[in-house]
């Protein structure tokens, strides 16, 4: 069993915290409410909004010292809906990973909506989460409790590999917020 520390309580937030339980694993959700509160997890899943980055390594990036890092963020200019905040060669995960080099980041959740993650299915296919990072442990341990609750982990290659989950995950808000596709489906992976 893992035990995994979730900062931010939204939608994401809510919906991995149900994996990792129904995973038997143990959840700590941290808030603005319990936000003084220390980081427990040897994973931290960053279930927050790109723009908190900078804040949480603020404030946090001693502690996350020596943890699995899970950054879920997709770098997305929500005021036009028309383009990622970071440069075409790069990724949120890649500057996060140069903020906290003490810490094994990994990419993932960012490519999934929240519904498709508490139902565990894209239409009549098993949620798959990609999952992208330089450290094969860290992976690993992401992928043993994403497989735990009932999901398909699919390693996704190096975290050089973000940039490309980022531009899908663009892809895939843009034509949701487009209504082109619903805000509870989304792509599935078939193998």
């Amino acid at each position: 069993m893992a035990n995994i520390s979730i900062l931010g309580t939204g939608s994401m937030g809510q919906a991995i915290g149900g994996l990792v339980a129904k995973g038997g694993n143990t959840v700590q959700q941290l808030n603005t409410s319990n936000a003084a509160e220390a980081v427990t997890g040897d994973i931290v899943i960053l279930a927050v909004p790109h723009s908190a980055l900078a804040g949480i390594v603020a404030t946090r990036g001693a502690e996350l010292a020596g943890k699995v890092v899970v950054d879920i963020t997709n770098p997305l200019d929500f005021a036009t809906f028309d383009d990622l905040t970071v440069p075409a060669d790069g990724s949120a995960a890649a500057e996060l990973a140069r903020e906290l080099p003490q810490s094994r980041v990994v990419k993932a959740f960012n490519t999934n909506f929240a519904g498709t993650l508490a139902t565990g299915s894209v239409g009549s296919e098993t949620t798959a989460v990609l999952i992208a990072g330089d450290d094969a442990d860290a992976k690993a341990a992401v992928s043993s409790f994403v497989e735990a609750a009932g999901l398909r982990a699919i390693d996704a290659g190096s975290l050089k590999r973000a940039r490309e989950l980022e531009s899908l995950a663009f892809l895939q808000m843009t034509l949701a917020a487009g209504e082109k596709l619903s805000w509870t489906g989304g792509f599935a992976a078939v193998a």
